[in-house]
């Protein structure tokens, strides 16, 4: 294997480097196209219920309560996905969607193991994904009332409208483009010197032969030197 001049090397990325620059730019741009024009931006909101107790007393929510609606968390969730609540939803909010295309956009959550149910939506439309959560949230209460004759669903935070996309990150994106553009870049240009095998100088004739250049000639053309 031929040992790499080191200096060599780093003269040869100096005069690389706009090189390297216009692939850093070219994988930027095509990067913002994929994000702009091909990645589809996806908005999410959420709304979270409380499970109190199902009948109101003087003493409130006693520990038996709580128990309870700790249990009954995993079974909420399969209910709040079910096709007995997705499609009042879809026929409430009037989706043109199927009860399988919503599913997919729907995920339910306890928050930190107690008897809080998040209900988080994510879609296209950000006004939309709202609308899901809290019409997802009430038809669930409604319906816990139907299958347990309990009322102790209470809707603890309401759905708000995302500002922005979850899913693209402008700023951590174009840093990721930029060091693949780098990388690329500077890539590219080692494999360009690594197998140019055309001699620049004396000192690498002098690398070539092992023996002392004695002289050199100059080439001239009908314009002059050469």
């Amino acid at each position: 294997m031929e040992e790499i001049d080191l200096k060599e090397l780093f003269n040869f990325f100096k005069g690389k480097i706009g090189f390297i620059i216009t692939i850093t730019a070219a994988v930027c741009i095509l990067g913002s196209i994929y994000g702009f024009l091909i990645q589809k931006p996806m908005y999410q909101s959420y709304t979270t219920v409380i499970l109190g107790s199902s009948t109101t007393t003087s003493n409130g929510i006693t520990q038996n309560d709580v128990t309870l609606n700790k249990n009954l968390v995993s079974t909420y969730a399969e209910i709040v996905k079910s096709k007995r609540v997705l499609n009042q939803v879809i026929k409430e909010l009037e989706l043109d969607t199927s009860y399988e295309s919503l599913v997919n956009e729907i995920s339910v959550s306890s928050v930190n193991e107690t008897e809080i149910i998040k209900i988080t939506v994510s879609d296209r439309d950000a006004v939309r994904a709202k609308n899901i959560a809290n019409v997802t949230a009430n038809s669930f209460a409604k319906e816990v009332i139907d299958l347990y004759k309990m009322n102790n669903v209470s809707i603890l935070d309401e759905a708000t409208v995302a500002t922005s996309p979850y899913n693209i990150n402008v700023v951590k994106q174009l840093i990721i483009y930029v060091m693949v553009g780098l990388v690329l870049g500077c890539g590219i240009s080692f494999v360009i010197f690594y197998f140019d095998r055309t001699i620049k100088s004396v000192e690498q004739v002098e690398q070539r032969i092992k023996l002392p250049i004695l002289g050199s000639v100059q080439m001239y053309g009908k314009g002059g030197r050469k």
